[in-house]
This record gives C-alpha cells, structure tokens and sequence, in this order.
C-alpha cells in the first residue's frame, strides 16, 4: 500500500470492478489492468509467454504470482492504483499526469507501450473539420476529460479555436470503452456519431463507407506519439524492486519480440483476447509504418507542457525524465 499518498475520492469507481485490495503487495506478488486493443499487446504476450515469471526467476524470485485486470478508462484506473488494488496501471499520458500531479511525483512512468495513432471518425457526413459538430453530436472516448484521447481533442481543439478554447468540445463527448462506441457508432442509431478511437477498433469503423477520418493524433501532435504508458507508485517499486525489475525486463522483451515477430503477434492478440478478428488484418495492423512497439517515451513531453500551461495540472515537468523512472533515462525519449 502507498506510504505517501492519500485516496482520492474516485476509488470507489475502481473498487466496484476489481476484488477489495489485499494488504501491502510483497516480493513476488504483481497485479497489472489492461484495457483494450492492439496497443496493449506487449501485456498479452507478457502473459501469454509467462514473461514475468521468466525474469522474476532470473532474478532468484522462485515463485510470482501474476494478476489481471481489465478495466476502462483513467479514472477507474488511477482509482484502483491509489487504492491498492493494481501494482501497475495502464492508460494513457492524460490519466497518467493527472495522477502525477495529485501524488506530487509519487507516480512514475515504468515504460510506453508502443507508438499508435489514435483517429477521430465519425459517420456525419457533414463533419469535415472539428468546427462543424453541433450539440446534437455526441463524440465517444475512453474518459471524458482526463482519457488520452480526451486530452488530445483538447489539444486539436485549441488549434482549431484558438488559444483558450481547449474545452470547446468537452461538452459533446461521453465516456463509452472502445469496444462499445465502436459497436455504436457503426449501428447509426445512438447519439454517438464519432468517437476517438484506437487500433484496431478505429480501422474496423473505416472499413464502413459511411465512416470517415476527420483527423489522427499525429497530424495533431507533430509526429509518433506515445498515448498509452505503464505506471506504477514509487513506494511499490522501493518495496519490490526485483519484481519490479522482472516486469520491466518482460516488458522490453514482449516489446522486441512483437517487432520481430509480427505474424506470431497477431496471432497472440486474437487467441488472448478471445477476438473475432482476422489475425491477417491485425498483421496488418501491426505492420502499419504508423505503428512501433517500444518503451520509450514519444511525445509525452507535449501533453505535459499543454496541461501546466492550460491549468489541467499544476506541477511543471522540466523534461519528460522528471515523470520516468530512471530505467528509460539512457533513452532518447521525449
């Protein structure tokens, strides 16, 4: 359990999804949330090759005991990471800084999951740029205001209105998982008429000639973004560093092998998650130029500077190691 840190009133939004938290985690014990698509492959092929195990071994850890969770959105996330119910979360950079900033630095980056665009589509054929939704749009993403995604409408919003206006569009936007907004937005019979989405969920949507793409996350930050990090408190990993050590190390390797083996990958994503999806598309998916898994930071710098000078947070990152651990700092990140 956390010595420095105090709940906040949001864990009960996490208590609610996950078994009550044990006491203090101990050597050997890691529990892990994941979320959904392609992006979190690296956390499949952790757990389909038994990759935690493997180096907690290495590093005289006889035994570890692996626990899952799958949960949606930052909130839930950040929630069950301060309430001691996960070791280690997974959502995006917005979450990600939020808490940062709350804990006063006592949450750090443990490692990226790749670099993937995240695209904002929609089945309104009259909405070309962001200028032209109204109030009768409804715009989906994982976590209204704090989810990546919200935070990179925000960014795209300030572009298009003008300094000041980040919150321009957070009144048409709800909070839907990506697996359901992606089901809503094809119906064509919901609110929702565009969502911001994620691999492989944005490209299943795009395969619907009455969906199109208004803009992609990298046309918006300049380049390859980072959206979705590994996170976890400094006291867990003072407390169990060689568990700590062990699911860096299994995360460096999934991270390698996914390169290196992006038909096996594929097929690793469909089996664990049980998916319909044809693994030749999510090869292809995988093999997009677009896409690169790895565990250095890209970007994150960016939406740490947009949310101190917007008000969002209020504690100011000087460079992107100031929220990492100092494993990633040989790096060249950003």
């Amino acid at each position: 359990m956390l010595k420095s840190l105090k709940l906040v009133a949001a864990a009960a939004l996490a208590l609610s999804a996950l078994t009550p938290a044990t006491s203090a985690s101990a050597e050997g014990l890691i529990r892990i949330s994941q979320q959904f698509g392609t992006l979190y492959l690296p956390l499949h092929v952790i757990r389909d090759q038994n990759l935690i195990e493997k180096h907690a071994k290495a590093l005289g850890l006889d035994e570890v005991k692996v626990e899952w969770a799958q949960l949606s959105g930052g909130d839930a996330i950040n929630a069950a990471l301060l309430s001691g119910s996960i070791d280690i979360a997974a959502a995006g950079i917005g979450p990600f800084l939020t808490l940062w900033d709350r804990t006063e630095g006592a949450v750090k980056i443990v490692g990226g999951l790749a670099n993937q665009p995240n695209y904002l589509v929609t089945n309104n054929p009259n909405v070309k740029t962001l200028k032209d939704f109204t109030a009768s749009d409804k715009i989906a993403l994982p976590a209204v205001g704090v989810s990546v995604q919200a935070r990179i409408l925000q960014i795209a919003a300030e572009k298009e209105f003008g300094e000041g206006n980040q919150n321009k569009l957070d009144n048409i936007t709800i909070t839907l998982p990506h697996p359901d907004a992606t089901a809503a937005l094809l119906s064509g019979s919901t609110e929702i008429t565009a969502h911001l989405s994620n691999t492989p969920f944005q490209e299943q949507a795009l395969k619907d000639p009455k969906v199109h793409k208004i803009f992609s996350s990298y046309d918006v930050l300049g380049g390859p973004v980072t959206p979705t990090y590994l996170y976890t408190t400094t006291d867990w990993r003072e407390e169990n560093p060689k568990t700590f050590q062990a699911f860096f190390e299994a995360l460096k390797e999934a991270s390698a092998w996914i390169e290196a083996n992006k038909k096996a990958a594929a097929e690793t994503y469909v089996r664990v998650e049980k998916s319909k999806l044809d693994p030749a598309f999510v090869q292809s998916l995988i093999e997009s130029p677009e896409s690169k898994f790895t565990v250095v930071p890209s970007r994150s710098y960016a939406f740490a500077d947009f949310l101190h000078r917007t008000g969002a947070i209020k504690r100011k990152a000087e460079s992107w190691k100031d929220y990492t651990f100092e494993e990633l700092h040989n790096e060249s990140g950003s």
